[in-house]
């Protein structure tokens, strides 16, 4: 074994002499070979989608209360609860709570909509809402983790770094996975986004909505782009030092891949990111300029987010903004909490759906519209809904999705599937139909087995497909 390694070291040297480029060229070679596709010469199937935007809603909406109008409801309310109750978070149950808001129809579809969402259901005939997704936990840390990652514990690759272990970047001088925070990490952390088993370089760029994106994006002011050089032409002699020494090491490789990646940022995010060159029309219809702030910060995301398409980022989560307390969590004050969040992120939403269209990235881009969880029929306290696992409502929208659709029923009171339950393995295993994986076929070796976003579950949601 010690002269196998011998052999290979003196390999390595040999090869970062030979090309003088220090470990530049190793990190390019590196992601070449990671554009190259999941199977080595081709897709697994035809993509219908190039990108994702993940619409995080931080805190589970309530989905009699969105997009799966509960008559019956309104009808019982103030009744006690007829059904049984399963364990709740809190334990503060109390009576059959109607819903503050009106549903109508829209579109050709007649797709049902709350009035929360005056911006949205413009779109109806472009959403595929699914009413009978369900999680497996009904805490908001460990449900967090599930959807992005699914498995309910930290450690694992978020859904963004598993797309970009299969597909790699579109972009030499972006990430191929960000995070756009709005005020809000989710509980659970940046484990959420991070890479768990797959290469470090698969984890999330969390980029800012205001300010600079990101930290210590320009350099200093006072040195020349001669002196910038030399230094780094010694950090690329050291790392190749380094790595004939230690050999290959996802850590130290990770590492110094996403330092030349940062350097290449350093040029193309402060262009990315600025705003300077979009019209007054369009920042007015994200809503850049609201006079409520968590719709003008979210607005921000939502054109950031845009741009970042643009320029070839494989897959983008926009977190929620803070509307100055609970998220979409609302255990008590149901109305004025659901309507505060509504109104941060209908409008952005909507214009970043117009502007995908008018761009031409529609026909190739996947949004996905979700919270964690779902909340009770039933009321905790007075004009509060409890954490439910049991069902939720979420939509996804794009090219190709088939609008105008819902999938899945759920019974009279919204509180559990009764037709076609969903998982988040379900979710997941389309996300990655849609941009030409094969969720099975997409696969790590690690802890002695072949390892995949969907484990051993999942199947692929047809009937919501175009």
């Amino acid at each position: 074994m010690a002269c196998n390694r011998q052999r290979s070291l003196i390999s390595r040297r040999a090869f970062l002499q030979r090309w003088g480029c220090g470990f530049g060229a190793v990190a390019l070679a590196t992601r070449l070979a990671e554009a190259r596709s999941v199977s080595g010469s081709g897709l697994h199937h035809p993509a219908t989608a190039k990108r994702v935007v993940f619409l995080y809603m931080d805190g589970g909406p309530s989905q009699m209360d969105t997009f799966d109008p509960k008559p019956r409801l309104t009808a019982e309310h103030g009744r006690p609860f007829a059904l049984p109750m399963e364990p709740t978070q809190f334990d503060n149950n109390g009576a059959i709570l109607g819903s503050p808001w009106v549903f109508k129809q829209y579109g050709a579809s007649g797709l049902w909509i709350s009035d929360l969402f005056p911006h949205i259901s413009r779109h109806a005939d472009r959403l595929a809402v699914l009413r009978s997704m369900t999680s497996q936990f009904s805490e908001h840390t460990s449900a967090n983790y599930f959807l992005h990652t699914g498995l309910g514990i930290a450690g694992r690759p978020s859904m963004g770094a598993w797309c970009t272990y299969g597909l790699g970047s579109e972009s030499d001088e972006l990430p191929g996975f960000v995070v756009i925070n709005g005020g809000l990490i989710p509980p659970g952390g940046l484990d959420c986004f991070g890479s768990g088993f797959l290469p470090a370089s698969q984890q999330a760029s969390l980029f800012a909505s205001e300010g600079d994106p990101i930290a210590n994006l320009r350099g200093p002011v006072e040195e020349s782009m001669a002196r910038i050089d030399r230094k780094r032409a010694l950090l690329q002699q050291l790392d190749a030092n380094a790595a004939a020494v230690l050999g290959e090491h996802d850590a130290i490789e990770s590492a110094i891949r996403n330092q030349e990646l940062a350097f290449r940022m350093q040029r193309a995010v402060p262009e990315a990111a600025s705003l300077a060159d979009e019209s007054s029309a369009t920042l007015a219809a994200y809503g850049c300029d609201h006079a409520n702030r968590p719709t003008a910060t979210f607005a921000r995301e939502c054109l950031l987010a845009r741009r970042l398409l643009e320029r070839g980022v494989r897959f983008i989560e926009l977190t929620c903004p803070s509307v100055g307390h609970d998220r979409w969590d609302q255990h008590s004050n149901l109305k004025a909490g659901h309507e505060q969040n509504a109104l941060a992120v209908d409008q952005p939403i909507a214009a970043l759906m117009d502007d995908l269209i008018a761009r031409g990235l529609w026909d190739d881009t996947l949004l996905v519209w979700s919270g964690e969880f779902g909340r009770t029929p039933f009321a905790q306290g007075a004009d509060g809904r409890d954490h439910n696992p049991f069902a939720f409502s979420l939509w996804l929208a794009g090219g190709p999705v088939r609008g105008g659709t819902t999938f899945g029923t759920t019974d009279e009171y919204g509180y559990k599937v009764v037709e076609h339950p969903l998982e988040i393995y379900d979710l997941h295993a389309t996300m990655l139909h849609t941009l030409g994986i094969d969720h099975e076929r997409l696969t790590i070796r690690f802890g002695g087995r072949d390892m995949r976003l969907t484990d051993v579950h999942g199947h692929v949601i047809r009937e919501i497909l175009a």
